[in-house]
Order: structure tokens, then sequence, then C-alpha cells
């Protein structure tokens, strides 16, 4: 049912993994939208900055003033390592009893997290993914070169 599912989801703490590189325009606007669709879940946004040149990391740092440092937890890197072994590090200091990977730049809308939550909690899977190639998916916003 809806109201066990909710249940089981309130007990659990997510983990949200957001790398970033040259994210400064978007990243204040993603975590935004995280709280808001999270407002009623228990959850951490890990934030893995991979050095990024155009000062994502100092709004990083305002955010989680804004925030605190329970709700934004920053993980920077020195350097641009990549994506992959971003989410590694950033799994490596998650608290929560799930993970949940998206990416800065709003190509994972933080609208569908309820949706993946109740999923989850109600059919007890182990991952739930999303996909832009299934109905309902989509990449709007993206140049040509990025679709290809």
């Amino acid at each position: 049912s809806v109201d066990h599912s909710r249940a089981l989801a309130m007990a659990n703490k997510y983990s949200i993994l957001l790398p970033t590189y040259n994210e400064r325009k978007n990243i204040a606007y993603i975590i935004w939208l995280i709280n808001e669709h999270m407002k009623e879940f228990d959850f951490e946004v890990i934030i893995i900055d991979d050095g990024s040149p155009d000062g994502t990391l100092d709004i990083c740092k305002q955010l989680q003033s804004l925030y605190g440092q329970t709700k934004i937890v920053l993980r920077p890197r020195t350097e641009k390592l990549g994506l992959g072994s971003a989410y590694m590090h950033g799994i490596k200091h998650a608290t929560g009893n799930f993970v949940v990977i998206m990416d800065a730049d709003m190509s994972h809308h933080p609208k569908f997290l309820k949706d993946f939550i109740a999923l989850q909690a109600e059919k007890d899977y182990d991952v739930v993914t999303g996909t832009r190639y299934l109905p309902g998916g989509g990449v709007h916003g993206w140049n040509l070169k990025r679709k290809l």
C-alpha cells in the first residue's frame, strides 16, 4: 500500500551523490530542487567537486552555510578525476542506508526522487533506475551534439 511504502521510506536516510565540474550556474538550483522534493525525507547531498575552475566549490560552500553541514556535505577533490571515481568517492562518505546517484547538470531531475523512493519501498527493490529511452523519459534541453 502507499501508506506502508511511505512509512518504509520515512524510516530511511538517503545519501544523494552529486558530482560537479563547472556547475556554478546549476548547483544552487538543483540543490533547491532536491530540498523541495525531499522535504519529507531524511537525506544528505554529498557534493564531489573535481576542482572546478569556475568557482563551483565556492557556491557549494555558501549553500552549505544556508542548508547546514549535515544536509550539504562537501567532499571535493583537487582535480578532474572522472564521473565514475567521483561516485565511488561519494559512496565512501555516505551515511544513508540508500544511495542516490544524480548529475548536477539537470539530466536527472529531482522531481522523480519521490517516485523512485516509493517504488523501491513498495517492491523492496535493490536498484531503481530511470532512463531517457522509455516513454516518459527524455533529454529536454540537450543540444544535438549531446543527444548523439
